[in-house]
């Protein structure tokens, strides 16, 4: 029974031998990495200049200070609208501020409004609450108009401009020159 059972330890550490080197192998700690070489700076490249681009037909319509039609379905926003022969509305708003709206009674998809000495083109945007909404992307106006009052908002800015905005008097044309009394 001794024969037997050394000749069993015999072939288990035969067996195990193979095993036992793979784990000591793994378990022995990696050799150590050769420190990284010095930095070197980083070399500077040159920049060139791009060639002068052309200027895109829009943006000579804006420089040049040509006025579209009120009316025109364009997606332009950033040139000023043409006024002339348009209905005008002003309104009071509250701490002072004056809103006028322009616009041509057969076109009720769009409107422009001066504000900040400024004219700007508006777009009507459909709403589910039947309000009158008119928006200007490119420079974050929006105008909110119900029967009671209207309002002039930044959205770029997520503030108010002109709240509790009111008609003074009935639409004048804008063509027409005041009267004088």
């Amino acid at each position: 029974m001794k024969k037997l059972f050394i000749a069993l330890a015999v072939a288990t550490a035969f067996a195990a031998a193979p095993v036992s080197q793979a784990l000591a192998q793994a378990a022995a700690p990696a050799p150590a990495a050769a420190k990284p070489a010095a930095k070197k700076a980083p070399v500077k490249k040159a920049v060139k200049k791009a060639p002068k681009k052309e200027t895109h037909p829009k943006a000579e319509e804006v420089s040049s200070g040509k006025k579209i039609p009120l009316d025109e379905d364009s997606e332009d926003e950033s040139s000023e609208p043409e006024i002339a022969g348009t209905k005008t509305y002003d309104f009071n708003c509250e701490l002072g501020n004056k809103v006028t709206i322009y616009r041509n009674d057969g076109d009720d998809k769009y409107i422009a409004i001066r504000w900040d000495k400024r004219v700007r083109r508006l777009t009507r945007v459909k709403t589910t609450t039947g309000a009158n909404r008119f928006e200007n992307h490119l420079a974050g106006l929006v105008w909110i108009g119900i029967p009671a009052k209207s309002m002039l908002l930044d959205s770029k800015k997520g503030q108010q401009l002109a709240n509790e905005c009111k008609l003074i008097e009935p639409a004048v044309a804008a063509d027409a020159a005041p009267a004088k009394s």
